[in-house]
């Protein structure tokens, strides 16, 4: 079992990324912005809808974002907790997990609906591809290798 530690500078965009993943998630679960966006954006798109018909894509949309938000947060502190016992294997469980997060993030943030529009505003999309930047950065500083291990291979 390998018990490497990783640098601070690792656990530092960890923790950056999961709370970047936590505040789009309050923003959009509590942020009237946010669920204002969504609903003006579905109304633009299909303008024959009732409110009704409206305020049911915007919970559908709310509900997906929340739950990505849940499930990216797991993510992060999985990784963390898992970074600080093994870094190793951390680091095919952070690239995985970015890897997954980015085609999501880039799916919310590009595709289609029925309107022919995304089917998010483009501000919620790219909320959504923040912590993806975070993720970047701590996949590449788990893979370097840490500065003690660099000088005992001189």
């Amino acid at each position: 079992m390998n018990t490497t530690r990783i640098s601070r500078s690792s656990t530092v965009a960890l923790l950056v990324g999961c709370v970047l993943t936590v505040v789009a998630a309050i923003a959009v679960y509590g942020g009237q912005t946010t669920s204002g966006i969504l609903t003006a954006h579905v109304r633009a798109g299909y303008p024959s809808f009732t409110q009704d018909r409206i305020d049911a894509a915007t919970d559908i949309y709310l509900t997906y974002l929340i739950v990505l938000g849940v499930l990216g947060t797991l993510g992060w502190l999985t990784t963390l907790w898992v970074a600080r016992r093994n870094a190793s294997w951390a680091r095919l469980l952070a690239t995985g997990l970015w890897v997954v997060a980015t085609g999501i993030a880039l799916f919310d943030l590009t595709v289609r609906d029925t309107s022919g529009d995304t089917a998010l505003p483009a501000t919620v999309g790219w909320m959504g591809l923040a912590p993806c930047v975070a993720g970047f950065v701590a996949v590449v500083l788990l893979w370097r290798r840490p500065s003690h291990e660099k000088e005992a291979l001189r």
